[in-house]
């Protein structure tokens, strides 16, 4: 099973070959615009609804999309209790932890600065594995990448001011989120791999299981709403329906379509669509070292993707 170093959030078996329907350019775009204007979501989900909520919304109507994917093309839950233990580290790892995460740092940052945070998991992905995974090597090209990424997050921070007027909580809460993806990653490829469930039965049980996990932690930490608030209830149905539900499926196209070296390219778009949400349609502030930075990021994470060259 292999893993696609994007917000999908999900393992990506490569032996599933869904459907062709719309041309692959038109379905990328799709994905890059529902995943740019997820934090927008979220921020207006969070003016109206405690962040744990937000989180359990979006996994419920995310996983409801899922079955009813399932449901049409006669899927199945994958069996065997080991399959679903490593389905639960990976639910929490990919879903339940980033996704809070998220809620809770878009309740002091702005949902620009979330979204450019995200652009890092590339850089947090390649760190760690060169740790975790043997067969990952590190390059001279590769680790000038890491180096340029996290001096692009320094700049998009303003670390020579002091990081002056930033949350540093919400920021670091947003960094952990991003950070938490590619740990979940690493997981799956290591207990998840070679596995016979298809995409689709596999994404589905573990929507379910994060669902169940926020379902047993919200009642804990907040309060039922007094009031119906309809805006921030819309923005979650769809950050869920679109951005977590519809969001898996493409992506779960793109994959076996053109592979995942060119479905993962939509990493370096969710920044930019982010940012020009977050200022047209929230009317967020953005000061100069904000896109110069996230260029930086963007540009360091795409050489960190950047493999040697196989000799014959």
């Amino acid at each position: 099973m292999s893993t696609v170093t994007t917000p999908g959030r999900v393992a990506t078996p490569s032996g599933d070959h869904p459907r062709r329907r719309l041309d692959w350019r038109l379905r990328f775009a799709a994905l890059s615009l529902i995943w740019g204007f997820s934090f927008l979501l979220i921020k207006v989900g969070t003016e109206g609804y405690a962040p744990f909520q937000v989180t359990l919304g979006r996994l419920v109507f995310g996983t409801a999309v899922l079955a009813a994917a399932m449901a049409v093309r006669r899927e199945r839950l994958p069996r065997g209790a080991r399959t679903w233990g490593h389905l639960t580290v990976a639910a929490f790892l990919l879903n339940a932890l980033p996704f809070s995460l998220f809620a809770y740092a878009e309740l002091t940052i702005p949902s620009t600065l979330a979204g450019i945070c995200n652009a890092t998991s590339p850089l947090w992905g390649m760190a760690l594995s060169l740790v975790a995974l043997s067969e990952d090597r590190p390059t001279r090209v590769r680790v000038a990448g890491l180096g340029l990424g996290f001096l692009g997050v320094l700049t998009v921070l303003g670390a020579w001011q002091g990081f002056h007027g930033l949350d540093a909580t919400g920021t670091a809460l947003a960094l952990l989120a991003s950070l938490s993806y590619p740990i979940g990653w690493i997981y799956v490829r290591r207990t998840l791999a070679g596995t016979s469930h298809s995409h689709l039965s596999m994404t589905g049980a573990q929507l379910l299981l994060a669902t169940a996990q926020l379902a047993v932690v919200t009642p804990l930490f907040t309060n039922l709403p007094t009031n119906l608030s309809v805006g921030p209830l819309l923005a979650i149905a769809a950050l869920g329906a679109l951005g977590t539900g519809l969001a898996v499926l493409l992506q779960y196209g793109l994959v076996a379509e053109v592979g995942p070296t060119t479905a993962q390219m939509v990493t370096y778009f969710i920044p930019v669509i982010a940012t020009a949400a977050g200022v047209a349609l929230l009317g967020e502030s953005l000061t100069w070292s904000t896109p110069v930075g996230a260029v930086i990021v963007l540009i360091g994470a795409a050489l960190t993707q950047v493999r040697p060259k196989v000799r014959a």
